[in-house]
């Protein structure tokens, strides 16, 4: 558990730095929060920690209201639920989180062991739900942890085939816990967050989702699962960077092939040609070789 003053600096340096932030949590790491907050406020930290911070004069009042009335919770690598093993591998390149925001009752450590994630195109088809909804179902069953971006398209179908499988899955989300985006998946994560599930983020309460956040909650959906599954994905899609993440992360990708003539299937098929993904048509490829089973 983190003392006061710990929870304290790791709430001021989620507010005050834009994820990732790769020197400060090697500072920090080295440091301490407690220290390394104390450096930063005192223009004495190293140049590339301070410039890594963008709201200087940031407040944590919000945050502490919100942990005051439960809405939701901060883990903390001091915490004996931080999956160490899933996030240490994000330091050296990526910037692991310096805490994660994290609304549900369920246990992150537990639920990230074992984890996959689904992921792929919003504007997805037909084929792209039925297969992610099938192969979260079955992962489900098999008492794997499914973990998406709660995004439309493949992303929901992913929830969704957990949910009807009474499994429990991990929603990423590149804003705030407390927010909604989409805005018509309110209902989702309530019911992912009453069957045991968790929603969670490295943004404090309030925030907003963007593009750029968009882009670094890619390197968290990689980095919390032992595989990564892209059902489908066009040539330009954000489930790519996922790929691209688990694959530095030495993860093994996954890719369900589909019609070459299709374009939510260009990307993924691309992965395949490439040999930088393994086929998967059913989730016995996944399990069997990940050793879910």
């Amino acid at each position: 558990m983190p003392s006061r003053d710990e929870l304290h600096a790791r709430l001021f340096l989620l507010r005050a730095a834009e994820p990732p932030a790769p020197a400060i949590h090697q500072y920090v790491a080295v440091h301490g929060p407690v220290e390394a907050v104390a450096q930063i406020r005192h223009g004495t930290a190293p140049a590339a920690v301070v410039s890594e911070i963008t709201r200087p004069e940031a407040r944590i009042d919000d945050d502490l209201r919100t942990l005051d009335d439960g809405t939701a919770c901060l883990l903390t690598p001091e915490d004996d639920e931080w999956p160490l093993g899933r996030l240490t591998s994000l330091a050296a390149r990526h910037g692991a989180p310096l805490a994660l925001w994290v609304r549900g009752s369920g246990s992150l450590a537990e639920l990230t062991s074992p984890a996959v994630t689904v992921t792929g195109a919003r504007a997805s088809s037909a084929y792209g739900n039925t297969v992610a909804g099938d192969i979260s179902y079955e992962l489900a069953r098999a008492e794997v942890t499914v973990v998406s971006g709660g995004g439309l398209g493949v992303d929901e179908a992913a929830h969704r085939g957990v949910l009807a499988a009474e499994g429990r899955t991990i929603v990423v989300l590149a804003n705030g816990v407390d927010g909604t985006y989409p805005h018509q998946h309110a209902r989702l994560y309530q019911t992912v967050i009453d069957q045991g599930g968790l929603l969670v983020s490295e943004y404090p309460i309030g925030t907003p989702p963007t593009r750029i956040r968009f882009h670094a909650r890619c390197r968290l959906l990689a980095a919390l699962s032992a595989a990564t599954v892209i059902v489908e994905a066009g040539q330009r899609s954000g489930a790519l960077a996922v790929a691209r993440a688990a694959g530095e992360l030495g993860r093994r990708i996954y890719g369900v092939p589909g019609p070459i003539h299709s374009v939510t299937s260009k990307g993924v098929n691309e992965l395949l040609r490439a040999g930088a993904a393994t086929v998967a048509t059913s989730v016995e490829h996944i399990a069997y070789r990940e050793g879910l089973r």
